[in-house]
């Protein structure tokens, strides 16, 4: 393919993923607007926002295999249009249950998109052009995420809450044209047969546990519900595990787990993301009831995250090729950390700019993790393995994100409840209030109370610095980790380029013997 095809597909590709980061986060603000015009309860309202998260992450295991097996790009259309069909089921529906399966609809085209999409860029594009393949794509994904907010805070304002979904349609649109014009199909023959029963074992164990780990906080990690779900989840995944290791050729091929510089940089991604998610967890909050900002406002306000991401994510490539992975990995992981201890000593009366900083320091620190571990890891894929592999890859890193935004989620609940004060309330307000931040605002100025109004902003700021504080030690903790576990991934190269040398050398040989012969 010629280059300049396979920079505009990968644009059209880029597009396609962004629609993924934005309907991660577009729906969080519209949560008030869609309350008031369709009629949904608390519960109705969590399912419109998890329906997406829980298809999305039980379903990309077996896409990837789908996609070597009956073609990748085949397949990321259809996850597109699938995509496509859940975004205008959503903007024309106006109920509470309609609006759930349109999300899960969603969720499902957004299980085959995203692992795709990477699993196609080591068929268009290598060495060095291939990471920055990688630091664009990274870059497209996670600019969804504050972009999310932002988007639908202008869309609430001018349009009914259904046109946050109008934004996808044009942009997936662009993707299916890129894929189909721009995209050669590319498939691995010898890809095994499906099997059902491993593709429902996967994908309700998958979807299982992150309905678990993501209900625990709100219901409790005691509720029976939540904890069959976990436990559950866990037993069909480990009948996955069995059941694949005894098949000949495997659907889910968790050999690949055995080669170290996949498994660690697909380690070091995951808990990337568990830092990164964590920020993204509770920085949106603190924007729009700490500082008081609006939707739209917070979103913009946000900007200073993506721009570190792309600052970095441009200089990454020649520095991956100069110096390897694990260096940029291990300082990648420190700034983070640096980011949120810095975030952690935030108070109620901290000002804009010093959330700034610690923006730009998070954002420089996830492309300096995100790319070159991304690109290492995608790149030890076996030929017809990149379906499968960026679906494991993906399934993973997506699943530790869930799970440690459960766990963060937990955190922020204890401390926030243990902190707030309320002393003197009737116990119906007193539990409305330890809800969340929102819902203890809300009863404030209900019953007309400053100092509740002030000790649910201390109390969520106290909760807040907590999560950050944990997702730094865990940083540093991992960074310390990659120094020392990490393959260097320019020994790796020259070991490929070796392995690549070898047979033309073989084949040199033997013609220089005929000709002497």
């Amino acid at each position: 393919m010629a280059v300049k095809n396979r920079w505009l597909a990968l644009i059209g590709l880029t597009i396609s993923v962004l629609v993924i980061g934005f309907d991660t986060t577009i729906l969080n603000v519209a949560i008030p607007t869609l309350a008031a015009d369709t009629g949904a309860s608390a519960g109705e309202l969590q399912w419109i926002i998890d329906s997406y998260a829980v298809v999305f992450a039980s379903a990309m295991l077996p896409a990837g295999f789908l996609g070597d097996r009956f073609g990748r790009r085949k397949l990321l259309i259809t996850g597109l249009v699938i995509f496509l069909g859940g975004s205008v089921i959503g903007m024309l529906v106006d109920t509470p249950g309609a609006l759930i399966g349109a999300r899960a609809v969603m969720g499902l085209g957004a299980a085959l998109i995203l692992p795709l999409t990477l699993s196609i860029i080591p068929t268009l594009f290598k060495g060095e052009e291939q990471t920055k393949a990688i630091a664009i794509i990274t870059v497209g994904v996670s600019i969804g995420l504050p972009l999310g907010p932002l988007v639908s805070g202008w869309l609430l304002d001018h349009f009914w809450w259904g046109s946050v979904f109008v934004i996808n349609i044009p942009l997936v649109a662009i993707g299916i044209a890129a894929c189909a014009l721009l995209i050669p199909e590319t498939r691995d023959p010898s890809s095994p047969r499906v099997d059902i029963i491993s593709t429902a074992l996967g994908m309700a164990g998958l979807g299982a546990l992150v309905y678990g780990v993501i209900e625990g906080p709100s219901e409790g990690w005691s509720d029976p519900v939540i904890l069959g779900s976990i436990v559950g989840g866990l037993l069909l995944l480990a009948g996955l595990v069995l059941r694949e290791q005894r098949q000949p050729r495997p659907m889910v091929d968790l050999e690949l787990l055995r080669n170290p510089t996949f498994r660690w940089n697909t380690v070091f991604l995951i808990l990337g993301t568990f830092v990164f998610m964590g920020l993204m967890f509770v920085l949106p909050q603190y924007l729009q009831v700490i500082q008081g900002h609006d939707a739209f406002g917070t979103g913009v306000r946000m900007m200073p995250l993506v721009a570190g991401m792309i600052v970095v994510a441009k200089i990454v490539p020649p520095l991956t090729l100069k110096f390897g992975t694990r260096p940029l990995v291990v300082a990648g992981l420190l700034i983070m950390s640096l980011a949120m201890f810095l975030g952690a000593s935030t108070d109620t009366g901290t000002g804009y700019g010093f959330t700034v900083v610690w923006m730009i320091l998070t954002g420089l620190g996830v492309s300096l993790v995100m790319v070159p571990a991304l690109d290492t890891a995608l790149g030890v894929l076996p030929q017809g393995k990149e379906g499968t592999g960026s679906g494991l890859n993906t399934t993973l890193r997506q699943v530790g994100g869930a799970i440690g935004i459960a766990l963060l989620g937990s955190v922020l609940n204890g401390v926030f409840t243990d902190r707030l004060d309320t002393d003197g309330l009737p116990a119906q307000a007193a539990d409305a209030a330890e809800e969340s931040v929102v819902a203890a605002q809300a009863v404030a100025a209900r019953l007309d109370l400053p100092q509740l109004a002030e000790s649910a902003a201390s109390a969520f700021v106290d909760g807040m610095s907590t999560v950050l504080l944990v997702c730094g030690v865990a940083g540093v903790v991992a960074a310390a980790l990659a120094a020392f576990k990490l393959p260097d991934s320019r020994e790796t190269r020259r070991t490929e380029a070796k392995a690549e040398e070898q047979p033309r050398a073989e084949v040199l040989s033997d013609v220089a013997d005929g000709a002497r012969q």
